[in-house]
């Protein structure tokens, strides 16, 4: 047994001891008697482990009792790091990850966020590439001050602008803050001079950025867009969506396969997600059904090219920035929309892959071009009632290069052939052209943009095949 007497008969232990019981120094010596009976008193306050002891709004009298409790000379008792934002240090918050650091984060003041910006960049960043899950930050949003909003709004735009299960005009906001930010500081550098290679990195990100602000650029539709995610880094990313999906009855995403890059084709895959909104309303009205038509243009990862095409590592990359757009959605959505993948090529491996084996799911998949991937069938993937379609032109060389595993058109897949042929619509009579090669599935006035549009509303029952239309089963 420790003699605690003996220890507290040092007068310097002692002194320590007396001023944190709140104690004169100058009372007679300690003992263990006086210590149980310093214990004894109801003014010395009772601190929980989940709170902070240096919070003075919570615990007034004991920290009031610390900072004038002790002889001059005397060191304070070490009981955790200055306090910072509610109680912690800079450094023991760069150590937090998660919705933990998100928390201080919002808790700090505007003078002490730009401290942290500036000292701890790569804690930002990898809160930026690993970001807690979408119904977590979705309701660490709910309970943070409208004030700590437009704080991390203002300053960490690239990060707000990203999170997923943030709303999505928020994150509009602090995107198109960012994207003007970046642009500004690409221009300041370039005019302060540098040398030919940076100047040439710094002009090929100038036409990225360019090509983002092009298709932030209201359609045909009319509709709003919005930008739902942007990478500024490489070659980039960037996801936006056309129509309000907050609200939206029906959201279809878009995911592209090889050279669909953010600098080259941004604005056209956008196109594409514009022409199918406007197909997907037109059937709406022409069947008397009601509902809100939103779709996005997703080029959420890194498209390969004929370097890296034949490897799965982007695959995989694809498949979990989907999956979290994907809860994204769920997290932000204030309904309950009738969620579809339109997948093309290498985005079906991705879209499969998310399908198959993270915890996500759809309500319809349609693949177009799809060199397949490891699902052996549609019993795999996690899509409501089986509703999985594919279509394949007759010289498009991909679906027969099996590179990637099992091939959906094969018809021991599982899924719902739908035609990609010219034909005759029998509902509307319009004309409708035939799909050649691999690339031409979303031209407006195909059979493929029909199909796909009938598809993603649910109407799957009117969907054209080659042998007719489809069975009414294959609706969901």
């Amino acid at each position: 047994m420790v003699d605690v007497t003996a220890i507290l008969s040092n007068p310097a232990i002692a002194a320590v001891v007396a001023g944190l019981l709140g104690m004169s120094p100058a009372a007679p010596p300690v003992t263990a008697a006086t210590v149980s009976d310093a214990l004894a008193r109801p003014s010395v306050s009772v601190v929980s482990a989940y709170e902070s002891p240096l919070n003075p709004a919570l615990h007034p009298t004991l920290n009031s009792g610390l900072e004038t409790g002790l002889p001059n000379g005397v060191p304070k008792p070490f009981i955790g790091p200055d306090p910072v934002g509610g109680g912690s240090s800079l450094d023991t918050i760069a150590r937090l990850d998660g919705v933990s650091l998100l928390e201080e984060l919002s808790r700090l003041s505007a003078t002490e966020l730009a401290e942290f910006i500036a000292t701890y960049p790569t804690a930002l960043d990898e809160l930026t590439t690993s970001p807690p899950p979408a119904s977590t930050v979705a309701g660490w949003w709910d309970t943070t001050t409208p004030s700590a909003r437009a704080t991390l709004a203002r300053d960490i735009p690239g990060l707000v602008g990203n999170l997923e299960g943030l709303p999505y005009s928020v994150r509009d906001e602090a995107n198109r803050n960012f994207l003007t930010a970046t642009a500004h500081d690409i221009h300041a550098q370039l005019d302060a001079g540098v040398g030919r290679a940076m100047e040439d990195e710094l002009e090929g990100r100038l036409e990225m950025l360019a090509s983002v602000e092009e298709s932030l650029r209201r359609g045909p539709s009319g509709e709003p867009r919005t930008l739902i995610a942007l990478d500024v880094t490489g070659d980039g990313r960037a996801v936006v969506g056309i129509g309000s999906l907050a609200d939206a009855d029906y959201v279809t995403f878009y995911v592209p396969g090889m050279y669909v890059g953010v600098s080259q084709q941004l604005v056209d895959w956008t196109g594409n997600a514009e022409t199918a909104l406007i197909e997907q309303q037109a059937w709406l009205e022409r069947l008397d059904q009601p509902g809100k038509v939103a779709t996005v243009a997703w080029i959420g990862y890194h498209t390969p090219t004929l370097v890296n095409i034949a490897g799965m590592d982007l695959a995989y990359e694809g498949r979990d920035a989907l999956t979290s757009s994907l809860q994204g959605l769920d997290a932000a959505s204030a309904s309950d929309p009738f969620v579809s993948i339109v997948a093309h090529s290498y985005g079906s491996t991705a879209a499969m892959l998310a399908l198959e084996e993270n915890d996500v799911s759809v309500d319809a998949l349609i693949m177009v071009g799809s060199p397949g991937s490891p699902a052996t069938s549609v019993d795999d993937l996690k899509v409501a009632n089986g509703n999985v379609w594919v279509a394949a032109s007759d010289t498009d060389p991909i679906p027969r290069s099996g590179v990637f595993g099992s091939q959906p058109l094969d018809a021991d897949f599982g899924a719902h052939r739908f035609s990609v042929h010219a034909m005759t619509d029998p509902i509307s009579g319009e004309q409708l052209t035939d799909i050649t090669g691999h690339v031409y599935y979303f031209w407006p006035g195909t059979t493929s943009v029909r199909n796909t549009a009938l598809i993603a509303i649910d109407q799957g029952a009117l969907v054209s095949t080659d042998g007719g239309v489809a069975r009414a089963s294959a609706a969901r």
